[in-house]
């Protein structure tokens, strides 16, 4: 994006308290997030330049002052469309400011999503990257428009641009935050069981709450820096967002993960003292980049959460990265973003668990019953806790399913262990029925991905006469060259798992089909298995962004 020039404004904000206050978040968050980093701080970094924390401030300050001169209301919702940036925080950050609910999409939304977004929503205020601008003009006619940088003129209702914005608010005071403590502040998609997306419900508390948690158990502080890899549309790259501003650190933003070694260099030369991913970076990293090779003097931590990374590849980072704290992490959107956390020091003797909750969440596994399993037995994971959103926007009947007596019931089965350590076994639907018996999809792509040879495996039922459901498997092999791959692979089956559950069907790809946030996307492979085809990887990667 054009440099944007930044004069120093009016008294923006009082500096007073250094710190970002988080207890109990009466005041508006997007006013807390910004209280904590010194103004000549680099709040983020991205590959062209720095932006500092008084120049984030100005930015923010700037949408929330042109949304109130633009008449905008509190509850007003924005969509907001793009890459990680200055103009995606200064976009979110102002919505949320002068009382809008921010509603991010994934810069690969396509018409029919952001058609259903904005008639769902009722939006008429859009934040877009100017290239998605342009190309879905004919179904924002009726919005008004901010780009990141200026268009020609388009059939919009109105159009905006960054730069011209943050000029001409430059000489102006911030005005006053506009809401807070229960209020929304944002609609993050989901995707639902019918398919179609839903909207969770965060409110000003909830991101408080899971960020005041976050902080504590990562113990953040200003000195931190993150590489970002995880876009901020995504609510685990939100989380880093929240968490960073919230003690004045650093965010690394680069984009290039498709070149891990170029971001594994940029860690070392930017001194990030922390990385965030899903188990498809992890894969990748410890599978296709010199990662074990590599020192990095500043990491201090690394966070695993969005899916199931095998025990045996958590092992593996630990050993690659001796002098660095890992956290293994789990959570869900409906719960801001984080709920529970196994302490580093407890990888060895826990492998396969997700710790117990994070200060403030209570996490429970009960049965069918709604009692508290005992140690062995399969329950369903429900929260409580500030960070719990209050359900689903314009979905009543779901809400209901799923938000029950201010409890979230998570769709995912586990069993605890003696001290009330988690095990998660799979979603609910991700079960096969093998035999008589359920089979955790979870369970044997972790047995398949003990084959050194294997980057990424996933596996989904075909109808079967005589067992029910057979297993079909997905992978992608390490080295696509390497001679004898299926042989080994066929042979590593049938030795490490029971007969039944031997794959029936292998299907060999290039990569896994996955959504912007680097998770697979198991219906794509389970309409392919239906029908016979193989999934069109490439489109697939591309992401959805109701897949969320």
């Amino acid at each position: 994006m054009p440099t944007v020039t930044h004069r120093p404004p009016p008294e923006v904000w009082s500096f007073d308290d250094r710190r970002a206050d988080l207890a109990g978040c009466s005041p508006n968050i997007a006013e807390c997030l910004l209280r904590a980093g010194e103004p000549g701080r680099t709040a983020l970094c991205t590959i062209d330049q720095n932006h500092t924390y008084a120049q984030l401030r100005q930015s923010t300050a700037a949408i929330a002052l042109w949304l109130a001169r633009s008449g905008a209301s509190p509850g007003d919702r924005a969509v907001l469309v793009g890459d990680n940036s200055l103009y995606w925080v200064a976009a979110y950050l102002g919505s949320i400011h002068a009382g809008l609910v921010s509603v991010p999409l994934p810069p690969s939304t396509n018409r029919e999503d952001l058609e259903y977004a904005l008639q769902t929503t009722g939006a008429r205020i859009v934040f877009a990257d100017a290239g998605f601008g342009w190309k879905h003009r004919a179904t924002l006619e009726g919005c008004h428009l901010v780009t990141d940088r200026p268009l020609p003129a388009t059939a919009v209702r109105s159009c905006h641009s960054f730069p011209k914005i943050c000029d001409s608010a430059s000489h102006h005071p911030a005005p006053p935050s506009v809401g807070g403590g229960g209020d929304l502040a944002a609609l993050m998609f989901t995707s639902g069981s019918t398919g179609r997306p839903r909207g969770v419900m965060v409110s000003h508390k909830n991101i408080a709450a899971n960020t005041r948690s976050i902080v504590q158990y990562l113990e953040l502080t200003a000195a931190d820096s993150i590489m970002t890899v995880l876009p901020f549309h995504y609510c685990f790259g939100t989380s880093l967002l929240h968490t960073h501003l919230a003690v004045g650190g650093t965010l690394v933003i680069e984009p290039r993960f498709m070149y891990p070694e170029v971001v594994l260099q940029r860690m070392i030369d930017t001194g990030c003292t922390g990385f965030a991913g899903v188990p498809s970076h992890f894969q990748l990293l410890l599978r296709r980049s010199s990662l074990k090779h590599k020192r990095f003097p500043a990491l201090r931590y690394v966070q695993q959460a969005g899916g199931h990374l095998p025990p045996s590849s958590v092992l593996e980072l630990c050993n690659a990265l001796p002098d660095t704290r890992i956290f293994v992490m789990y959570g869900q959107t409906e719960a801001t973003a984080r709920l529970s956390y196994l302490p580093p020091e407890l990888i060895a003797s826990k492998p396969g668990s997700i710790g117990r909750g994070i200060p403030g969440v209570t996490l429970r596994v009960l049965d069918e019953s709604g009692n508290p399993v005992r140690p062995g037995e399969v329950g369903e994971i429900v929260a409580e806790g500030d960070n719990v959103a209050s359900g689903y926007w314009d979905a009543p009947d779901e809400t209901a399913a799923v938000f029950r007596n201010g409890q979230l019931h998570t769709g995912d089965l586990a069993t605890v262990d003696d001290e009330g350590f988690i095990f998660v076994s799979g979603r609910s639907k991700d079960f096969l029925k093998c035999a008589g018996k359920r089979v955790s999809c979870r369970q044997l792509e972790e047995l398949v991905l003990r084959l050194d040879s294997v980057l990424e495996a996933a596996i989904v039922p075909i109808p079967d006469d005589v067992l029910g459901d057979a297993v079909k498997l997905f992978v992608v092999p390490r080295d696509p060259s390497a001679d004898g791959f299926l042989a080994r692979l066929h042979e590593h089956c049938r030795c490490t798992m029971l007969p039944p559950t031997v794959p029936r069907e292998i299907v060999v790809l290039e990569a896994l089909p996955k959504n912007p946030a680097g998770k697979v996307l198991k219906e794509r492979l389970n309409a392919a298995s239906g029908n016979g085809t193989v999934p069109q990887v490439d489109s697939a990667e591309k992401g959805d962004w109701h897949a969320l």
